[in-house]
């Protein structure tokens, strides 16, 4: 394991180069991943693992869409997909990739399963950090860990056949055959992580569930908006309004932040931007500080974990999600963005 030096904080990161493909390959090479769930994380995950020899078989329910996919992507019924029950017996690491919504809905079947010396291996803090809310206790004979890719299981996939990797955390919740700590760090790898850093589930959670309803989805829609709608009220058409909002984020600017970092990115555009950038920066900082502040304390208190299992287990959740996602896609400054994204280079059919 590397220590490395974060902004001068020393933590600790395994790196492939320590823990290559083969010793992730060698420590696995008794077990059987059990994938269960196919949606979100589980493709990918499943995929990676598959493709990196790991004895990895996926357990779904017959007759859905995902059972249908899991066949496309190249797993066969009654070899290497099973029904959820049959892949829970058959599997000594249990890859509980489920929403955190079915994860609890499942949880006594799970458990049944969890005979001692298994794992449990989870990619988010949920179901163990708000226990109290999801009933998920596991048994103390069982090994209990995370690996979380820092990105969509779409992302993990396409970065490992990129030849990439998706950098990942992960922790140990409990260790009941001293093997806990091989054993998450060659799964790790095995999905395809880039490399490893540590951390523990609660910390996990907190972390995830703030980014998302923060700069990774939540908070940057919200900018997108506010700063489209000003435009708009200004007399500036759509097409304006979103590249100066989105295209030139996403297509040009963050591509360098993700390069070389903010600095560079500043350094590397004109001077009149660099000025109004540094101006305005820290005033944004103030203003929106205070909503993370109470959006953390809101996560940390179990606020947004229970108002997602309350949302998510009802009935009509998908009705409803349906909804308002179509405000979103519906909206004008998405729409805009769909005409903008066709006009995209590579998007434009070339005549012979």
């Amino acid at each position: 394991m590397a220590k490395l030096n974060f902004g001068g904080t020393e933590e600790n990161v395994v790196t492939r180069e320590e823990f290559p493909l083969s010793k992730a390959q060698e420590v696995l090479k008794d077990e059987v991943v059990a994938v269960i769930g196919y949606g979100v994380q589980g493709p990918g995950q499943a995929l990676n693992q598959k493709d990196n020899g790991i004895n990895v078989i996926v357990g779904q329910r017959k007759g859905t869409k995902t059972w249908d996919k899991a066949i496309s992507d190249g797993f066969v019924p009654g070899e290497t997909l099973f029904e959820i029950e049959e892949a829970l017996e058959k599997g000594t690491v249990i890859c509980y990739l489920l929403s955190d919504a079915a994860q609890i809905a499942l949880w006594p079947t799970v458990k049944k399963h969890l005979t001692p010396g298994k794992a449990l291996y989870f990619s988010h803090g949920f179901g163990i950090t708000f226990k109290d809310q999801t009933g998920i206790v596991p048994p103390a004979d069982v090994d209990v860990f995370l690996v979380a890719p820092k990105g969509s299981g779409t992302s993990l996939r396409r970065m490992f056949l990129q030849g990439r990797g998706l950098n990942s955390s992960y922790a140990i919740f409990q260790d009941a055959t001293g093997k806990a700590k091989d054993r998450v760090i060659a799964l790790g790898i095995a999905v395809g992580s880039g490399y490893l850093f540590e951390t523990d589930f609660k910390k996990e959670v907190y972390s995830d569930l703030t980014g998302e309803r923060g700069t990774l989805m939540g908070c940057i829609q919200g900018v997108f908006a506010a700063q489209y709608d000003v435009l708009r009220k200004n007399g500036h058409s759509p097409s304006e309004a979103f590249n100066e909002t989105v295209e030139e984020l996403t297509q040009s600017l963050m591509p360098l932040v993700a390069e070389n970092g903010m600095d560079w990115m500043y350094a590397n555009c004109s001077t009149t931007a660099q000025r109004g950038a540094l101006d305005w920066w820290k005033k944004f900082r103030d203003a929106t500080k205070p909503v993370f502040e109470e959006l953390y304390k809101s996560v940390a208190t179990g606020v947004e974990s229970q108002k997602s299992i309350d949302s998510n287990s009802k009935d009509d959740y998908r009705e409803k999600l349906d909804a308002e996602l179509k405000e979103l896609r519906e909206s004008e400054m998405w729409q805009a963005g769909k005409t903008v994204r066709s006009l995209r280079p590579e998007n434009q059919v070339v005549e012979a």
